[in-house]
């Protein structure tokens, strides 16, 4: 039973966009959540040379600079810690994901926080959960030798360690925006929503 959702935005278009209005309505068949939302549009924080040294600092060993420099990871972090579902509005560009959501990932993917290296290779640690991934395209067809973007979040999320990833698809708006739309609400409609 779905109890708490992290609901991420990372369209650059407020009204008017597709990727938002498809995490609307997926979340509405989840009534009884709490919901925590992350709008990337106005961007994260790029990691650097500073934020990978605090990272790959012993956590006892910060100093108080380097636990402010990891602090909106850890707050990131925190909230999908605490989530049971994902809802990510995923709009490709360009072929790929957006570099907000791209700057998402590179905040959250933390050896020894959400994913561990062990003998049999890399593990993730945030197990059980569920990830809803509502795509939006103008031409590139979800699944295509083109769409770099739904492997990418797939992999992501499995390296943390959620393998459960639902696609919800209105690709090639461009072409056909009203075929694209029902195919996309029709699998809304199809979620499965525990009782």
């Amino acid at each position: 039973m779905t109890s708490s959702i992290l609901r991420i935005d990372s369209s650059a278009r407020g009204e008017g966009s597709i990727s938002r209005d498809l995490a609307d309505r997926i979340i509405a068949r989840f009534p009884d959540a709490t919901v925590i939302t992350r709008d990337l549009a106005e961007g994260l924080p790029l990691i650097n040379e500073t934020w990978v040294g605090a990272n790959f600092t012993p956590e006892a060993d910060r100093s108080a600079d380097q636990r402010a420099t990891l602090a909106l990871s850890d707050e990131l972090i925190a909230e999908l810690q605490a989530a049971d579902t994902l809802v990510i509005g995923l709009p490709i560009y360009n072929f790929g994901v957006p570099a907000t959501l791209k700057a998402w990932v590179d905040q959250v993917a933390r050896a020894g926080v959400t994913f561990r290296y062990t003998e049999a290779g890399p593990e993730g640690l945030l197990t059980g959960k569920r990830a809803i991934v509502a795509v939006a395209s103008g031409g590139t067809q979800a699944g295509s030798e083109m769409d770099f973007a739904t492997g990418y979040i797939r992999q992501v999320l499995g390296f943390i360690g959620i393998a459960d990833v639902e696609f919800i698809t209105a690709d090639q708006m461009a072409l056909d925006p009203d075929a694209a739309l029902k195919t996309a609400h029709d699998q809304i409609g199809a979620l499965h929503v525990a009782a």
